[in-house]
This record gives structure tokens, C-alpha cells and sequence, in this order.
């Protein structure tokens, strides 16, 4: 197959509220060298009255990772971007495209899109004052508009800001009776409207994101599209990613890690966790529960690793449990 050429949004795994912390990152480097990494989204808000360095630390492992910012106002994004850039990271993207009541009322998210030159502003004033790249997460429309001017408009007006790169989610956001779940659900996916994108604006960077589920779909999207963005499924089913890097960067140079070599790799990274910062076992255990997704025994490896009454363990204690139920669930499934 022909893709385009590699840039660094040509696979990436998207912010996800309550999942993409620092730890469930640092666990998905383990799977894949390559692929671009996101921030839960951090309201400029958060920034400017919240504890900086909780919302912003990362492990230097998470290279490639970008930082996700919420909010509209150009002077709070501008002072959020410069944090950002002083923290280490890659890319500072903007979330145009989360629908959630409270990030309504905070005039963000996806009802920017009826804002395309306040989007434009904010991303001009970060420009402004970082070196790095500025990028915009964003739906195809919102509510009942369907048309493809809309977001045609709307990411013509952001890119003469600037903005080189565009990751777009091809549903609607429905700002009115849908919860965020069901918002990733219901409106029908509209990947062709994200390929007329990159057909009409050749020169900027279009990445599409949702209902993406396998290898073969992002292949098949990389015909039309500079980049896949990866959501619940990469985080569910994490071993799809150990495949990317040479599937899709062309690099074969490493042979792809053992489920056992990551899960020793996590034991390791939970006694770092605690000895710097108290930061216990099962607050990092809760984001590779996938790691043996569809594999004998992976069930009751998983209730392991779950397993509140276990907390008082030390995790290598807990991983000896772990796998002494994975071969126990293997050997009775053979059975």
C-alpha cells in the first residue's frame, strides 16, 4: 500500500478523560516507540489557579507526547501553551470537539466550532508565544449541521491562523440529548467528509479519528488521510499498537515485546511510582488491564490485577498472583 510520507501524526492514541494519565502513557510507550501520544484534556482554568505541576508532569519515556488544553479565551490558552512548552512537551493541541455539559458551560469544546474565529485567535496567540506545533481536535459539525461547508469553513478560518494540522473526529457532536458516550456512538461516522479535507486543503496535515478498531482500518484510512488517531480500542485491546511501528513507521528494528517483558516492565515502573511520589500499585494496574485481552486466562488475570483486598501487596507479589491465575485459566480453557 502507498501512504503518505511519515510525519509525526501519522498514528496516535487520543485523549481520553480519567484514562490517558501519565501512567496509562507510560505503559503505551512500552507497546509502541512511535506512535504520538495525548494528554487527558487540562482546561486553561486548571492552569492558572490549579496545581501546574499535577496536570502537567509526564515521564520522559512519553516522548513523542502533546499536552490537550481546554478553554476559548486567547490570553489563558497563550499562558497555558507557554506552560507547556516549559514542561517538555511536543505539541500543544485544542480540544474543539468534546461535548460534555461542563465543558459547555465553559464555552469550549465542540461549540467552539461555532466559533471558528475565536478558534483561530486562540491558536494565533499560542503561535505567537511557543515554538512548538499548535494542532486542533474537532468534529465534522455539530447538533443537525451536516453540510460540509461547515467544517470546510471552519478549518479554513483556523489554518489562516496558522494551524498546520488538523485531527478530526468524523462524527457530529450533538450539544443537546446525548451524553459523551452516546456522542461517540450514535451520530453516524462521516469519514469521507475528513478525505475531502485533505483533498481540498493538500498542504495541511489531516488526521481522522473515530471507530477506528483495527490495523486494517487504519491502513485503509492512511490512503486518504495523513494520520489515524486511536481511541477506547488502543486502550482496550493494547496490543493492537505493538504491531504499528513496523506496520506503519517501516521499523522492524526491535522484535515486538513479550506480554510477560511489559507486565515486568509495569512492576518495575509501580515501585518507581511509589518510592518518588507514594503513588500506590492499583492506580497504575487499572491501565493495562487490556494487556491480556483475548488470551487464555486473561480473564482471571485481569480479576488479579483488579483486586481491591490485594492493595496491601507489594505489585511483584500481586504479579506472581496474576500469573499464577493466567496459567490457571490457560491450562482449565484447554481443557
Amino acid at each position: 500500500m502507498h501512504f503518505p510520507p511519515v510525519s509525526r501524526w501519522r498514528l496516535s492514541v487520543a485523549p481520553m478523560m480519567d484514562w490517558t494519565d501519565r501512567h496509562c502513557r507510560f505503559f503505551h510507550r512500552l507497546l509502541t516507540r512511535h506512535a504520538l501520544l495525548y494528554t487527558e484534556m487540562v482546561t486553561t482554568g486548571a492552569l492558572r489557579h490549579g496545581d501546574v505541576l499535577r496536570h502537567l508532569r509526564f515521564n520522559s519515556e512519553e516522548h513523542p507526547v502533546a499536552l490537550q488544553l481546554g478553554g476559548s479565551e486567547a490570553a489563558d490558552l497563550a499562558h497555558a501553551a507557554q506552560l507547556g512548552e516549559q514542561y517538555g512537551y511536543d505539541e500543544i493541541n485544542l480540544n474543539c470537539g468534546c461535548p460534555s455539559d461542563r465543558v459547555q458551560r465553559g464555552a469550549f469544546g465542540a461549540c467552539l466550532m461555532n466559533e471558528p474565529q475565536t478558534v483561530a485567535d486562540g491558536v494565533k496567540a499560542m503561535l505567537d508565544v511557543v515554538s512548538l506545533p499548535v494542532t486542533v481536535k474537532h468534529r465534522i459539525g455539530i447538533d443537525k449541521i451536516e453540510r460540509y461547508s461547515f467544517v470546510r469553513d471552519f478549518v479554513g478560518t483556523v489554518a489562516q491562523a496558522g494551524c498546520r494540522v488538523f485531527i478530526v473526529h468524523a462524527r457530529n457532536a450533538w450539544l443537546q440529548g446525548l451524553s459523551p458516550k452516546e456522542n461517540r456512538e450514535i451520530p453516524p461516522l462521516r469519514y469521507d467528509l475528513a478525505y475531502q479535507l485533505k483533498q481540498d486543503f493538500p498542504d495541511l496535515v489531516i488526521a481522522v479519528n473515530g471507530g477506528v478498531t483495527n490495523n486494517e482500518q487504519i491502513a485503509q484510512h492512511l490512503m486518504h488521510c495523513d494520520g489515524v488517531m486511536v481511541g477506547r480500542e488502543a486502550y482496550y485491546r493494547p496490543w493492537l499498537m505493538t504491531q504499528w511501528d513496523a506496520e506503519f513507521y517501516g521499523d522492524a528494528s526491535q522484535k515486538s515485546p513479550s506480554r510477560e517483558a511489559i507486565e515486568e516492565a509495569m512492576v518495575a515502573y509501580m515501585e518507581r511510582a511509589q518510592s518518588e511520589d507514594g503513588c500506590p500499585w492499583y492506580a497504575i494496574a487499572r491501565h493495562m488491564l487490556g494487556l491480556y485481552h483475548g488470551q487464555r486466562g486473561g480473564r482471571l488475570w485481569r480479576q488479579v490485577w483488579s483486586d481491591h483486598k490485594l492493595k496491601p501487596l507489594a505489585p511483584r507479589e500481586v504479579m506472581k498472583l496474576a500469573r499464577q491465575a493466567l496459567a490457571r485459566g490457560a491450562w482449565s480453557e484447554t481443557q
